[in-house]
């Protein structure tokens, strides 16, 4: 009981200052990565901080990809 109510605080904190769409790569990266670390030996609260800071980096990486006009942006 206590865990989750640490994760629950935890994903509070990083919401504090999120936007909309941050919130929403965060929030689903949080539960995807809190419950595929408590499957992968208890450490739910890690994975959870790891899957916000993916997940924002995929949607903010998508968001400016949907910003950019075709053809303008640079192949890596």
């Amino acid at each position: 009981m206590k865990t989750a109510g640490l994760m629950m605080a935890a994903v509070a904190m990083m919401l504090g200052g999120a936007g909309v769409a941050e919130a929403k790569g965060c929030v689903r990266g949080a539960i995807a990565g809190g419950v595929a670390g408590h499957v992968a030996g208890h450490h739910g609260l890690m994975g959870a901080a790891a899957g916000c800071v993916i997940a924002r980096h995929h949607y903010a990486k998508k968001a400016k990809l949907a910003r950019t006009p075709a053809g303008q942006m640079k192949q890596r």
